[in-house]
Order: structure tokens, then sequence, then C-alpha cells
């Protein structure tokens, strides 16, 4: 296995020294796009814009549950097929959202709005065992939410009274922040192990970026810990067993 040279510490910590200086100028210019962010416009969306919810029908303003904010996470769906052939990068990013009472805390809202029919998509979070309130997006709704953009997206509502207004939308790696994980393995030496890194020589490279950074042995990765716990995988779905489907 490759390694970093060996050197003494003061040498070490000078080095990284140099690094902190341009990782806090990182930070600053971060808080500095995000305050660019605050300022810019919204769009006005049809509060009524009706979903699907585990009891059935819900207006858009209702996914809020009171709140002036909602942070929607749009959740690929492939229909009629099996838990290991759905989306791993939407399994992998909305799976790391577990903790929901900090964003409840800032009067923000996180809901799954999934592409898929309510029930396949309900035993799908079941099994996951995620918190999220989960909806379906109905044929009807995907126009006037989605505006030619694709499932996948995320986007950031505020309701004023009975308006609700679209006021950020980002995909691809702008979803990033919902992942801890991709920052925990930013820290580390061998970093995310995905081929595209600028790694030193002989550093792993083990995952590509098709899909495959979010997959093992044919499933989500976040798939095995749930069989290993005896969920049931079950979606009621006339397939069985792993594909070769990969969506990112």
């Amino acid at each position: 296995m490759s390694t970093p040279p060996i050197t003494d510490r003061e040498t070490w910590q000078k080095q990284l020294d140099e690094l902190r200086v341009r990782e806090k100028a990182h930070t600053r210019d971060g808080d500095a796009i995000a305050a660019a962010r605050r300022r810019l416009p919204m769009v006005e969306v049809d509060p009524s814009t009706p979903l699907t919810g585990v009891d059935g029908p819900v207006p858009l303003i209702d996914v809020f549950e009171g709140r002036t904010q909602l942070f929607a996470s749009y959740h690929m769906w492939h229909t009629g097929r099996s838990a290991a052939d759905q989306c791993e990068g939407c399994t992998f990013f909305n799976g790391q959202v577990l903790e929901l009472s900090y964003l409840h805390s800032r009067d923000v809202t996180f809901a799954v709005l999934g592409q898929g029919p309510i029930e396949e998509s309900r035993r799908y979070r079941d099994f996951m065992g995620w918190p999220a309130p989960w909806y379906s997006v109905p044929t009807e709704s995907v126009g006037p939410l989605l505006a030619g953009r694709e499932f996948g997206m995320k986007a950031c509502y505020l309701r004023d009274g009975d308006q609700v207004f679209e006021t950020y939308w980002t995909t691809g790696r702008g979803v990033e922040p919902m992942a801890p994980t991709y920052g925990m393995l930013d820290m580390t030496v061998h970093g995310r192990q995905e081929q595209w890194e600028d790694s030193p020589e002989g550093w792993p490279r083990r995952f590509r970026v098709d899909g495959d950074q979010f997959r093992l042995d044919g499933r989500p990765t976040s798939q095995w810990a749930r069989l290993a716990a005896g969920r049931d995988d079950d979606l009621g779905t006339t397939e069985a067993g792993g594909g070769e489907h990969h969506c990112h």
C-alpha cells in the first residue's frame, strides 16, 4: 500500500499550518457564496400542487408541516424494480439526513419527494429505516415542480402565509453538503478513493463515478447493514434480487 513520506512532527505541523491557511480561505469563500445565495430572488410555486403521502393526497403547502421553509430531496425511482436496483445516489444522500431536529429548530422541514408510486417507495423508506416524511410526485405535478429538471435534484422553498416560493435548487456535486461522509473521507489520507481524484501515484482508486461509488456487491452500499439486521427489502414489485441498473 502506498503511503505518504514519513517526517518529524515539527516539519509535519509546519506543512499542516500552511494548508490550514488555504482551508480557512475556502471556508470564508463558502460563507460568501452562502450569503449570495440568501440574496437570490425567488419564484412562486402553486401551493396546491398535489403530492401523494402515505395517507393519501397532500397539497405542497402541507409538506411544510407548518414551518416556513422546506428542503425537498427529489428521489429517483425505478418502478417495478427490486430494492437492490433503486437509485444508489439518492440512497446515499437521503440516508445521511437522519437527525431532523436541528433543521426543525431553524424552522426547516426536510422531506423526500419520490418519483415512484407511494406504496413501493414507502416500503423502501421503511426498509432503510429513514425518519424523513416521504411523498410521491404524481405525473401531473412533475411539470410544475421540476420545470424541465430531473429527479435527483434538491430544492429549497419558502412559505409566506398561503404562498409558496422556490428559493434555490441544485444537483450533481451541488448536493454534497447532504453527505458528511464525503467531508470526512476528504480529511483522510486516501480520500474518497474515486477515480477522478488528484491523488499520489499508488493511492487506491477503487470506485468509478457512474453510481459505482455508492454501490457494493450489486446493491446500494447502505442496504447491506439493513439486510444483516433482518429487515425485509420486499417492495411489493415483480422483481426479486439485484440487477445491473445504475443511476446517479
